[in-house]
């Protein structure tokens, strides 16, 4: 069995690598990136990457069928990966997300691939106050990034048949440790402040649902999207991932993380103006139809797990908001510096495919 891994340099790649090398020992796992956040390591012995089997350097816009070849399933992580990257790079987010996505969908399709498991997001339920939202709730993505998923979502769903199993995993918002670590994220940017400065700073007024999973636990969803029968959900299948119990306002995290970390000061903007992206999430339709890959992790062993790998690693940035673990932060250094092209494409081109 061949896999083929896009964005696998990102946050979640070298964990779904990890799940993917444990549950497929015989696969030959083959990872695609354009190795932007390469650099981006915390506390790793080796270089994720060494999991896989062959590294492609290369943009998903522009993949050639070497990259797709013999392949069986793709997983497609590679994306611009949250609302500042795409309210900065708005036409480029449409870019990769959508017309991206869409276009190596069709492409894996064509050479014969099987399954291709796409990640999506709950950002595309965008403000729902009255009750979590199914799969069936109507979609009111309200940033260029949900509907960047929401555009994408929509049209490779034609493109499923009982050949190609196509599966959109909405999942929830990531927290947790990884070789990549992500401090852009609500809860790691909480566990962060406190661990640096004894500081968590909520920028919102605190009221915001947010549902949460950790990284771990979206790449046994993953897993399971890859293994699951046509009988499971049919050639096409649009379902949320992550747990009822990880429904959380976003004060709540902040206070969980005081409860975890001693002496934490936490200060909550109660001026702030509201928050529209406020939803609440129904995962039934995960827990009914992948009961074996259901979310391990809890909100505590999550937040201990950034505090011992962000103690581990000699963590004091108090400036963590500037630095490499800020995915908008990397992307600009790397345009001021001439590296990246307007198009986010590497501005030397012998760094692609």
């Amino acid at each position: 069995m061949k896999i083929l891994v896009t964005g696998n340099m990102g946050y979640l790649g070298p964990c779904v690598i990890r799940q993917l090398r444990s549950s497929f020992p015989r696969a030959f796992l083959v990872g695609l990136d354009t190795g932007f956040f390469a650099h981006c390591l915390i506390g790793c012995d080796i270089l994720p990457e060494c999991r896989v089997d062959l590294q492609y350097f290369g943009d998903v816009r522009s993949a050639g069928e070497e990259v797709l070849e013999g392949t069986d399933a793709i997983v497609h992580l590679a994306a611009i990966s949250n609302d500042p990257m795409g309210n900065t790079f708005e036409e480029v987010t449409l870019d990769i997300n959508y017309r991206g996505t869409v276009d190596l969908a069709k492409k894996a399709k064509e050479m014969g691939a099987k399954a291709f498991v796409f990640a999506s997001s709950c950002s595309m339920y965008g403000s729902a106050e009255d009750g979590p939202r199914t799969e069936k709730s109507p979609l009111n993505p309200l940033t260029v990034y949900a509907r960047s998923k929401v555009f994408a979502e929509r049209d490779i769903e034609p493109l499923a048949s009982n050949k190609f199993k196509v599966t959109s995993l909405r999942f929830s918002t990531a927290c947790g440790m990884s070789d990549r670590l992500r401090l852009d994220l609500v809860l790691n940017d909480f566990v962060a402040g406190a661990i640096a400065s004894k500081q968590i700073t909520v920028l919102s007024d605190g009221t915001p649902w947010r549902p949460l999973i950790n990284v771990k636990d979206m790449a046994r969803a993953i897993d399971w999207a890859i293994r699951r029968d046509l009988s499971t959900g049919g050639p096409f299948l649009a379902i949320n991932v992550g747990s009822d119990t990880w429904n959380y306002q976003v004060k709540d995290l902040a206070e969980a993380v005081a409860k975890v970390v001693s002496g934490v000061d936490v200060s909550i903007n109660k001026n702030a103006p509201p928050d529209k992206r406020s939803y609440r999430v129904s995962f039934d339709l995960f827990r009914k139809l992948a009961s074996e890959f259901q979310p391990e992790a809890d909100l505590i062993t999550s937040i201990k797990e950034l505090k011992v790998g962000l103690e581990g690693s000699g963590f004091k940035d108090t400036d963590f908001r500037n630095s490499k673990y800020i995915r908008l932060k990397v992307l600009m250094d790397l345009r001021n510096k001439g590296l990246l092209t307007e198009k986010l494409e590497w501005a030397d081109p012998r760094r692609g495919i």
